[in-house]
């Protein structure tokens, strides 16, 4: 059994679910993590809610879920087996020929208590404006867990009907109960017309998201700008304002010229009503046609060093090496 309940409630709902299952019987608290909008209240914004897990006995249907390794993670020492060593000490395992033991494939990593699943925003196609309701991605992954095609899902309180809609989409049988005729109905409709929103998040990982490179977020970062993910004209925002205005900044690429950048920044529509923008310049091609813009044209400390090493005899090729000028 799964229950969700949120913070207020959770010391109350505990103690009940240990009554009525028993507290051998309690799993695992899940904490489901998502972003969400800004906080209007003073204090810390919410952005987690807690599933409790409970079983009827110890002896219970679980199918373990992987997850992708973390960027951090060193792929090529997990696949290498080990073994203690006379002293305890974890060492890599060795053939009799002093070659490393590969381990066997790696499914990857287990699923953890902690869920990062978006919140349903307010434009999502599977909203239906029902309160409570929850995301079908969410739910899928609780039916996946602990049950298998045909198996039965009961919801004794199913709301808007987010958990039948997850279970006839994973081929169960489901059940949903509600005190309210009109739950019953959005619910009903719901089966009918399956809606679920695609979360990108989930199925591509938040690195999808990412698109700048380590040194574009130096950049961005050392004028105090707040970095902006998968926009094609820009790459941040001051966290100041002029007039009430946000001031957009794009940092030139390394293939791009001067006049394609001021084109791109031009062309963003969140640069329309802006009274000042910024263009972090990386390198010295300006392109043909010397485009007159309004943006202010801030040389990268990178350029400035190349620039000044030009000044006395030295360029700087493009692996970062010097030499005198002149010179190969």
């Amino acid at each position: 059994m799964f229950l969700h309940c949120d913070k207020t409630a959770s010391h109350y709902v505990r103690v009940a679910l240990d009554k009525v299952f028993g507290m051998n019987n309690f799993q695992s608290e899940i904490v489901w993590n998502y972003k969400r909008w800004s906080n209007s209240k003073k204090g810390l914004l919410n952005t987690h809610q807690v599933i409790y897990f409970y079983s009827k006995t110890s002896d219970f249907k679980f199918n373990q879920i992987y997850t992708d390794y973390s960027p951090t993670t060193n792929i090529d020492q997990i696949l290498q087996e080990r073994e203690r060593d006379k002293n305890g000490k974890s060492i890599y395992k060795k053939d009799e020929d002093g070659n490393i033991v590969l381990a066997k494939g790696k499914k990857g990593v287990p699923l953890s208590d902690v869920w990062d699943i978006p919140y349903l925003n307010p434009k999502a196609k599977e909203r239906v404006g029902y309160p409570t309701q929850k995301p079908v991605s969410l739910l899928q992954q609780i039916i996946k867990l602990c049950t298998n095609e045909e198996d039965v899902v009961l919801d004794p309180f199913c709301g808007s009907g987010t958990t039948c809609v997850a279970a006839k989409l994973l081929n169960r049988v489901y059940m949903g109960i509600d005190l309210s005729t009109d739950a019953v109905e959005l619910a009903n409709n719901r089966l009918k017309e399956l809606v679920v929103s695609e979360s990108n998040l989930v199925k591509n990982g938040v690195e999808s998201y990412v698109g700048k490179t380590d040194k574009e977020l130096a950049l961005l970062k050392s004028i105090g700008a707040i970095p902006v993910q998968r926009n094609v004209g820009i790459d941040g925002f001051l966290q100041q304002q002029i007039n009430g205005k946000p001031i957009p900044i794009r940092i030139q690429k390394k293939y791009e010229t001067l006049d394609d950048t001021i084109r791109a920044l031009d062309n963003a529509k969140q640069t329309k009503h802006s009274d000042v923008k910024i263009i972090i310049q990386t390198n010295d091609n300006r392109g043909l046609f010397q485009l007159d813009t309004d943006a202010v044209v801030l040389p990268s400390n990178e350029l400035v060093i190349k620039e000044k090493l030009k000044g006395i005899g030295f360029r700087v090729d493009n692996g970062g090496d010097v030499h005198k000028i002149g010179q190969i």
